[in-house]
């Protein structure tokens, strides 16, 4: 097995996130739990993954925090896996994968499942990033700028 490179001391977020997230079972398997699926041998069965693999990558999510265990009846062996806090913060990334996926990797008329809004069974309006106005951005439109101090992060956000 190769020794891939790691990002998780380097000062992109983007590069960051691709260390703890970007491997793409990792990513089907939050995607299967956004969904409900909790039991590893329903992880295994959606995703037609090995057995150790599955094992080391939701081993993965739950030292992330991503996923956490629990019980499925008190005092059993057997345990679900439940997204957290931070595990749901992967919604929009996960759903920009989606929409990307289906404007560039179908032809046209081929058949693909659809994302849905529960309450009204519409499909999902297509993400965009936004200015504080509104205004729709493009990769054009932004620039990178390096940030010395955490504070700073949490005042452009706004918290």
């Amino acid at each position: 097995m190769t020794n891939r490179t790691r990002f998780a001391k380097a000062d992109c977020p983007v590069a960051r996130a691709v260390d703890a997230i970007g491997d793409p079972w990792v990513l089907l398997i939050v995607r299967d739990a956004m969904d409900g699926v909790r039991r590893f041998g329903d992880f295994q069965k959606s995703l037609g993954v090995s057995k150790g693999i599955l094992t080391q990558r939701l081993r993965d999510l739950v030292s992330l925090g991503v996923l956490t265990t629990t019980p499925v009846v008190q005092g059993g062996a057997y345990q679900e896996y439940i997204l957290t806090e931070k595990g749901r913060d992967l919604f929009t990334i996960v759903v920009g994968l989606r929409q990307w996926g289906e404007d560039h990797c179908f032809k046209p008329n081929e058949r693909h499942s659809l994302l849905l809004e529960r309450a009204t069974n519409q499909p999902v309006a297509q993400l965009k990033v936004r200015t504080r106005t509104g205004k729709v951005l493009g990769c054009l439109d932004t620039a990178v700028r390096k940030l010395e101090d955490a504070p700073a992060r949490k005042r452009r956000a706004g918290k």
